[in-house]
């Protein structure tokens, strides 16, 4: 065998060895396109946007690896990461002890909590236990919908919602009289689409924490902490949080 057969072989087995390290693996991402501000579709380039769909681009971009993104409803989502179907969640799940158990979670990404929802001018309801005996709109598979379950009496007029938007709607015509759920998700509504129709009552309920959910076992939790990390690091977190909620609290 020739010495220049040799170094041409060597040459070759290099180039592939690079292109395949060069080569980022394509991950399937999950989420669902109602959460408004987090994700949502963006009626006019088709494409998903909001504040989860632009951090998870940016720790794909840090992390080394590309996204095949779909949507799906949300109480579908825990399912398809135990079954493998998809690799990765982001869609403001809530990190709690029954789905640690199933899925791994990414170090938390997000602060938030649940709070009350009613009609402008509503001076009735103020706080939780004013939500006793009424007709509250929730999400399917939400922690709101287990904390509405668990801590009503009267828990027989919670009525739960595919989409956000659906639960909103019944808000605004009166066939509900208010909305519980995840707390940036309804003051982003009362702000914009709800302005003059709709407000938001009382405290923070059920202080949570939002993290990125991967498939049981995954190689990437690492990689997408270390992405998160530095995101907060040089601010980009920071920029992004602001383009979405406005000012960041401290300590986040």
């Amino acid at each position: 065998m020739s010495t220049k057969w040799l170094k041409t072989l060597g040459a070759s087995l290099a180039l592939t060895v690079a292109a395949g390290t060069a080569s980022a693996e394509t991950l399937k991402v999950v989420t669902d396109p109602s959460f408004v501000p987090f994700e949502m579709m963006d009626q006019e380039t088709g494409e998903m946007i909001g504040f989860d769909m632009e951090i998870i681009r940016e720790v794909a971009d840090r992390a080394g690896f590309e996204i095949d993104l779909n949507t799906m409803d949300f109480n579908g989502i825990i399912p398809a990461l135990q079954t493998g179907n998809v690799d990765i969640a982001i869609a403001g799940i809530t990190i709690t002890e029954e789905r640690e158990q199933i899925v791994d979670f990414s170090n938390p990404y997000y602060d938030s909590g649940l709070r009350i929802m009613v009609r402008e001018g509503n001076d009735e309801v103020k706080t939780f236990e004013d939500l006793e005996g009424l007709k509250i709109g929730t999400k399917i598979g939400s922690t709101s919908y287990d904390y509405l379950m668990a801590n009503l009496e009267a828990d027989d007029g919670v009525t739960p919602y595919p989409g956000s938007s659906d639960m909103y709607m019944a808000l605004m015509s009166r066939a509900i009289d208010a909305v519980f759920y995840d707390a940036p998700n309804v003051g982003y509504f009362a702000r914009t689409k709800g302005e003059g129709k709709v407000t938001t009552v009382g405290p923070l309920y059920e202080g949570q924490q939002y993290g990125i959910a991967l498939v049981e076992g995954s190689e990437w939790v690492d990689e997408v902490n270390a992405a998160l990390a530095s995101m907060k690091e040089d601010g980009t977190y920071k920029s992004i949080y602001e383009k979405w909620f406005g000012p960041m609290p401290e300590g986040m």
